[in-house]
């Protein structure tokens, strides 16, 4: 076996840190910066909203193309997510940071001048792989530098910076489109989708920035046989206590003969680990409930069944909000509740909520081909919606991320995580693409196959999923 063996000092360290003896107050700060990556993650997935209805009458664009390009993004960030694994095992994990933040500025600044539908889609699969990259190595990062009894508190911030970039990037589309009279409509010398996009440079810019300022993951560093640099940054992480027993735990669990590889994800028997398989699973089914139809979609399907435009806009700002806050429930229960009943109250309220909205779509008049809400129906359907996406917020948005951060062990993490952020991008992009083509069908048939997908999610994790609370990541097995 290779055993891991010391390095040199650590000099001029950030000054972030401040020790209390209980993973420290500069550990949640460092986690903040770690998950400004899921802001600009839930920025860049969500600005497209806003710009839809603009990008389909600029471009002259038919509706396979319009969801082609809406989903565009999620090709590069399933593309990113499987790079991240292997980058952050060989460079590390600050250097994805940093890669990513390039990424999305890029991205911003092409998609903002786009001059054809084309050259938006580009700039918004380099934007993507900024996205797959930050989904990564986030929670990966978070759980790596956190305290086994905080650690799913500190790794829900990656969900909380998601949604706030969300509704962020949905209140900006809401300023600019009412500023400009309209999202396709002039405003200073562009139109005003496209500072929708020019928008998030800024962000960027600062999530590069901050990335110098915060160590490198001491996991990741004793796995480069970094081990003297570690220990100093174990020292102020923790406080100092118990530092040598958490460094020779973490350099037993990963040793190995060979260098960190794809097929770290085998297990004994040869085949793929079970827990991969549960990390895929968690990442499908997070998607397939078809939450981002509420945030990619939301404008146009309101305007679809009787609302304009400007209510559209608003109510999605109001669905952005209730994600916040329920976030920040999960935040304040998932160290005390556990990882696993969250899931299960999530699945239930999100199959009763996605079952409402089905029979609600399905029972509607059709009238030139879109169903209409009379009556009580458009507020119980707006009641349903953001009701699901309560459930969600408390349950799969941010536990989903804090699993993924922790179940896998230390040898697979990177890989394992990377492998299931990457199906979880594919099954995003599954749902986006399809939504158009369902919607001009049936939404109730749409609805109807997330709230299945949400029965499914509750079967999964009554059988499938252990619970992770308390546990040091050096006692997750394969």
């Amino acid at each position: 076996m290779m055993a891991p063996h010391g390095g040199g000092a650590v000099s001029n360290e950030p000054s972030i840190y401040k020790e209390d003896g209980n993973g420290g107050k500069g550990v949640v700060r460092i986690a903040i910066v770690a998950a400004l990556g899921g802001f600009l993650f839930g920025y860049d997935s969500a600005v497209i909203n806003g710009a839809v209805s603009a990008v389909e009458q600029r471009f002259d664009v038919d509706p396979v193309s319009l969801g082609f390009a809406v989903a565009s993004a999620l090709i590069g960030a399933a593309v990113g997510s499987l790079l991240a694994g292997r980058l952050a095992d060989r460079v590390g994990r600050l250097s994805v940071m940093r890669i990513a933040a390039v990424l999305f500025l890029v991205s911003a600044l092409g998609a903002g001048l786009a001059p054809a539908l084309w050259v938006l889609v580009v700039f918004r699969i380099v934007g993507g792989l900024g996205v797959g990259m930050a989904s990564v190595i986030a929670p990966a990062y978070i759980a790596e530098v956190s305290p086994a009894q905080i650690r799913g508190r500190l790794a829900s911030l990656q969900q909380l910076a998601i949604v706030t970039g969300i509704f962020i990037s949905l209140l900006v589309d809401f300023l600019l489109a009412t500023a400009a009279g309209g999202s396709g409509a002039p405003l200073g010398g562009l139109e005003a989708w496209q500072w929708m996009f020019l928008a998030m440079a800024v962000p960027s810019l600062i999530y590069g920035g901050l990335s110098l300022t915060i160590p490198e993951s001491p996991r990741y560093l004793i796995a480069q046989h970094r081990v003297s640099e570690a220990t100093v940054v174990l020292k102020k992480l923790t406080g100092g206590i118990h530092v040598e027993t958490t460094v020779e735990r973490i350099q037993e669990s990963m040793e190995r003969d060979t260098a960190p590889s794809w097929k770290d994800l085998m297990g004994r028997n040869g085949r793929i680990a079970g827990i991969v398989w549960v990390g895929l699973l968690l990442s499908i089914f997070q998607q397939f409930v078809g939450i981002n139809v509420i945030f990619y979609y939301s404008n146009i399907l309101w305007e679809a069944v009787g609302f304009k435009e400007e209510q559209a806009f608003v109510i999605t700002v109001i669905s952005a909000t209730i994600n916040i806050l329920t976030t920040l429930i999960a935040i304040a229960t998932v160290d005390r509740f556990g990882r696993k009943p969250l899931l299960i109250v999530g699945s239930i309220g999100m199959t009763i909520t996605l079952a409402t909205m089905a029979v609600i779509f399905g029972t509607a008049p059709v009238e030139n081909g879109a169903p209409v809400l009379h009556g009580a129906a458009g507020p119980i359907a707006l009641v349903a919606a953001n009701l699901f996406v309560v459930a969600f917020g408390m349950s799969w948005g941010p536990v989903v991320w804090v699993l993924l951060g922790e179940i896998f062990p230390n040898r697979m993490r990177a890989a394992a995580l990377a492998l299931a952020a990457s199906a979880q991008w594919v099954a995003n992009w599954l749902i986006t693409v399809s939504f158009p083509g369902l919607k001009d069908i049936s939404l109730a048939l749409a609805y109807g196959l997330y709230a299945a997908f949400a029965l499914l999610s509750l079967l999964f994790v009554m059988r499938f999923v252990q619970e992770t609370k308390g546990k040091s990541l050096e006692d997750m097995h394969a």
